[in-house]
């Protein structure tokens, strides 16, 4: 650990010197920190294509550190330790303060998008292909895969329930102790529905056994349907997959949902050159990068979501609006999200100064209900509770 510390330290103090390519607007620094998923992962391996092409073209030496888990990711953002995460949905969480974020060691996090991706794969519930389930509607009383100590993919397990107007009272809660653990039980006939990325190996794992597996089709034109959806997980969006386990291609998608990942983040304070570089380097480079590793062409400018739920780097902003790509609706809905993180900084701040509980437990529970009451006051829907 403390071998990590030092190296995130060398790190920053190596980010010092710049490059400045005027001609292209571009400000970097020679050597560039972040951090990111393991090795093996589609995050890490697309940060490393965009590496080489700062190297190449820009000089600049990117140092990537893969974090094992959401917090060892987000923990040397935090401490300014790095001044990028190429992150998982645990950005948002952060954003918000809640799950693992909800501890007295955290808090709501000052966190801003440079950009994201959007790949072919799809994330949602992988269905054992021998029951008769073509749409979250058909779920009631189906054998539905809970995951002990998981509460990202128990989320979304909810909110595929939601869409089909459904709560874990209508299905049968089956408990694993873990991820893999649920996909062996429905392969053993023991479940029918756990939560996983379409391309992930139990997915596939599950296509190929007896059962067989299905995904669950959600109509992009059910209004009603997505608007509960997203009110318990609103980081999804509408997502024509073509990368899923099963009988799924690009000639017969996956009509499903999905959300960004990675998601390259900075802390809202961080060098506006820097994020004004990265911005203008993903979007006018991508034809350069974007079949460079399984994923990149998830960054382009038509994949981009002006409207998700973190607020985009100011610096980002100001270049979307230089090439036109900025409305008044998107405007607003930037405000919104900026004004929901003041509100939230501003309640953690509050909560931690009026001598809060030392039972951690405790503490969550008092910080989940200050939460929630100041965004209902805001007229902003609290989401987690």
């Amino acid at each position: 650990m403390f071998a990590l510390k030092r190296s995130l330290v060398a790190m920053a103090i190596a980010a010092a010197p710049a490059i400045t390519l005027a001609a292209d607007k571009v400000e970097l620094p020679n050597t560039l920190a972040m951090t990111a998923y393991g090795t093996g992962s589609a995050g890490y391996s697309q940060m490393v294509a965009i590496g080489n092409l700062l190297q190449n073209e820009y000089g600049t030496s990117v140092r990537i550190l893969p974090g094992e888990n959401d917090v060892s990711r987000m923990t040397p953002l935090k401490t300014n330790r790095v001044p990028l995460c190429a992150c998982g949905i645990a950005s948002y969480y952060g954003s918000e303060g809640v799950l693992m974020f909800a501890g007295p060691d955290w808090g709501p996090q000052p966190i801003r998008v440079i950009t994201t991706s959007i790949a072919s794969f799809g994330l949602g519930i992988a269905i054992a292909g021998d029951v008769d389930v073509k749409t979250p509607y058909d779920l009631k009383g189906k054998r539905v895969s809970w995951i002990r100590g998981d509460d990202a993919l128990n989320l979304g397990t909810e909110a595929f329930l939601a869409f089909g107007d459904l709560t874990w009272d209508d299905v049968e809660k089956v408990e694993f102790p873990g991820y893999g653990r649920a996909f062996d039980g429905i392969v053993a006939d023991q479940a029918d529905v756990a939560f996983t990325m379409s391309v992930a190996p139990p997915a596939q794992q599950l296509a190929a056994s007896p059962r067989g597996l299905v995904w669950p089709e959600l109509d992009p034109g059910d209004s009603e349907g997505w608007a509960r959806l997203q009110a318990v997980a609103p980081y999804f969006q509408p997502h024509k997959v073509t990368s899923a386990a099963g009988d799924y291609s690009k000639d017969n998608p996956w009509q499903g949902a999905s959300y960004p990942y990675p998601i390259l983040v900075a802390n809202a304070d961080s060098d506006p050159k820097l994020a004004s570089s990265l911005i203008r380097v993903f979007t006018e480079d991508y034809d350069k990068y974007k079949d460079a590793a399984p994923g990149n062409a998830g960054y382009s400018l038509s994949q981009q979501n002006m409207q998700w739920v973190i607020p985009f780097h100011d610096a980002v902003v100001d270049y979307y609006k230089e090439i036109g790509h900025w409305t008044d609706e998107m405007q607003a809905h930037q405000d919104m999200l900026v004004e929901r993180q003041r509100i939230l900084m501003d309640t953690w701040k509050q909560y931690t100064g009026s001598n809060p509980p030392k039972d951690e437990d405790t503490f969550r529970s008092g910080w989940m209900e200050a939460r929630a009451k100041a965004l209902e006051a805001a007229g902003m829907n609290p989401v987690f509770r």
